[in-house]
């Protein structure tokens, strides 16, 4: 879809065509990443199950099921690895081998072709990338498919720049278990007894420990001890030929391996935290103690546990830093925004901070852009108050919007997002903030020229809306007290009995206006559907006419404070929901997923904790991004430890 604007008013609304999806958030969410979707609907033994989507332009191609399961065995195997930083080996490399070595089935199996009568006819491959240290512990396979003439093969590691035109181990930083005599060759063309030989259907391991730097090698699942001492780092996976018919297959966690490399790691892991265990602490373990309590109060205030603050701070002796009121306030914008309920949450902040949005441009725009996302979500009060009936657990926190598994629910009704821009909007608006509005709340800045009615509709028709069909479907359950949480807020002893996500707590009642529109949520969950702007035709008029107002902010804002690379591709991320007749499952829908609310949640409260000289960041969580940090460098610096030394370990 070209790039279309919404016709009749100045600036309009426009269709970008959506970008790729951003790779997969760290956060879980109960499905591995890189997972395919469930269906919409439940499979049929008496039908074949539906076609793919047609792949959109510019995303990027679905993974096989073997490229995915590779994927979630390297992820188990090594969780430290950053492959962005430090990708792992996935096969031979067609560019680093000798010119006998012919490859094959993506790059996993390799035949030799060439003479094969002297050493000097043999030849090496070396796999795509070296051994990320971070793995801690490295493992791959060679499965001998053909021993061919004499079986004169070795398979071991090799540093870059290494002479393929020999076995491995035979040059300096070269190192290798060859077949026909069972010996190991460590940077030298003389051997040592190490092993028994190997011939066709075997199946040879080679693992690399980067903590002690040393490498053994295993047979059809059994080991044969420590072959190599004192290795080097960033060295590569290599196997090498020399006579014809030889045929080996690699695999680098394409399927299951043969030896229990887990139990291996789970031995290594243990002793690694047994040493942190043993770090002494000596006569400083008191002020330890004192720092780490004052830690743990700091964050508890920042993220708004109110009463688990003032327990903790009596418990240990320590005085709360900041007013119990205050932290009630930022608690209770934090539950707005988590809610979804962005309209709610600018408002009130503009009430208790006046000038915190005035300094903070860009955040107030951010804050903008997602309150019109939660507009498409059907969530933001706006939309809610103007009839919208969005189901519950679309704006249910954690957790994202999941499809209705029933085929009695599809939708008759609704909007045909193509077909907005076509739609004629309202009377042309002059540029820059002076005709815009932001959820009725305006900015003192703008005060007297940033003013619309809160409820302000487009010119947009009805018949024009009637004539919209929107495909979309959600499965629906039962209400659970976690559903209704933000409807209903019942508090004890000044202490939230319920929370939206089991992240925040305190007690702070809700307004009045809050629970009217929460009023026109109670209904029959069985009847409920996912759709735009929660079905409200009036929701829907007042999201395009809120879209116009959102790019003149965006105008505004460029020409007071320059270009934006962020605040740009932000709006253009946004808007691109409306490209897509089913936004939930578009490449662009994970910005509707709940969790996104999140980072939204974090820069807000930051801000209002600067406006009381507090620190943006929690000491805890600057001390635990230091560990992360430290764990980083010991990778790039070959430190194999750092794989068994998780922050997350200690967290749990």
């Amino acid at each position: 879809m070209s790039g279309q604007q919404v016709a009749g008013g100045s600036p309009g609304l426009i269709l970008h065509p959506p970008p790729p999806p951003p790779p997969p958030t760290a956060v879980t969410t109960g499905v591995s990443a890189g997972a395919p979707p469930p269906p919409p609907f439940p499979a049929s033994s008496s039908s074949p199950p539906p076609p793919p989507p047609p792949q959109q332009p510019g995303e990027p191609p679905a993974l096989s099921e073997q490229e995915l399961e590779l994927q979630r065995r390297l992820r188990s195997l090594y969780p430290a690895v950053d492959e962005q930083e430090t990708p792992l080996p996935r096969s031979w490399s067609p560019k680093d081998k000798y010119s006998y070595i012919v490859l094959s089935q993506s790059n996993l199996r390799v035949h030799y072709k060439g003479h094969g009568k002297t050493p000097k006819d043999a030849a090496s491959v070396r796999a795509t990338h070296p051994i990320p240290a971070a793995c801690g512990i490295y493992y791959f396979e060679v499965k001998i498919v053909s021993k061919g003439r004499d079986g004169y093969m070795g398979i071991g590691l090799s540093a870059q720049g290494v002479n393929m035109n020999r076995l491995p181990g035979w040059d300096k930083q070269s190192y290798g278990y060859h077949g026909d005599d069972g010996h190991s060759f460590c940077s030298s063309g003389t051997g040592q007894p190490y092993g028994p030989t190997f011939t066709t259907g075997d199946v040879i391991g080679c693992c690399v420990n980067l903590i002690n730097n040393t490498c053994f090698y295993t047979k059809n699942g059994h080991s044969l001890g420590i072959a190599f001492t004192d290795l080097p780092p960033n060295l590569y996976p290599t196997v090498g030929l020399q006579t014809p018919g030889e045929v080996v297959d690699a695999n680098f966690g394409q399927h299951p391996f043969v030896f229990d490399i887990e139990d291996y790691m789970r031995e290594w892991r243990t002793k690694t935290q047994a040493q942190i265990d043993r770090f002494p602490l000596g006569d400083k373990e008191g002020e330890w103690q004192t720092m780490i309590q004052k830690m743990v109060s700091s964050y508890l205030v920042h993220h708004g546990y109110c009463a688990t603050a003032e327990a903790f701070a009596r418990s240990t002796d320590q005085t709360v830093q900041e007013e119990l009121a205050s932290i009630k306030n930022r608690q209770r914008i934090q539950k707005l925004v988590l809610a979804g309920r962005m309209g709610e949450a600018i408002e009130t902040t503009q009430n208790l901070y006046p000038s915190l949005l005035d300094r903070n441009p860009n955040l107030f725009f951010t804050l903008k852009v997602r309150q019109f996302i939660e507009m498409v979500n059907g969530t933001d009060s706006e939309v809610r108050c103007l009839g919208g009936r969005s189901p519950k657990s679309q704006d249910s926190y954690p957790g994202s919007p999941r499809p209705f598994t029933g085929a009695s629910m599809s939708p008759s009704h609704g909007i045909n997002i193509h077909s907005l821009a076509a739609i004629k909007g309202s009377t042309a608006h002059g540029p820059g903030f002076e005709s815009s509005c932001s959820n009725g709340v305006i900015s003192n800045k703008a005060h007297q020229s940033y003013c619309h009615n809160k409820h302000q509709s487009t010119n947009l028709n009805v018949p024009e809306l009637n004539s919209i069909n929107i495909t979309r479907s959600q499965q629906v359950n039962s209400y659970s007290s976690n559903d209704a949480e933000m409807e209903t807020d019942h508090y004890a002893n000044g202490v939230a009995e319920t929370s939206s996500n089991g992240f925040l707590n305190g007690s702070v009642k809700h307004d009045d206006e809050m629970e009217d529109c929460d009023a026109e949520m109670e209904v029959d969950s069985g009847q409920l559907r996912r759709q735009l702007c929660g079905g409200s035709q009036a929701a829907m008029e007042r999201m395009i006419h809120f879209g116009r107002e959102l790019q003149a902010m965006s105008e505004q804002l460029r020409r007071e404070c320059g270009k934006n690379t962020s605040n740009k591709k932000m709006l253009k991320d946004a808007f691109s929901l409306l490209a897509y007749s089913d936004p939930w499952n578009s490449p662009v829908g994970y910005q509707l997923d709940p969790i996104q609310r999140e980072p939204v949640c974090s820069a807000l409260n930051s801000a209002i904790l600067e406006t009381h000289n507090l620190p943006k960041q929690p000491p805890l969580a600057l001390a635990m991004g230091q560990a992360m940090q430290c764990l980083g460098l010991m990778a790039r610096s070959g430190v194999g430890s750092c794989a068994f030394a998780t922050v997350e370990d200690y967290l749990h």
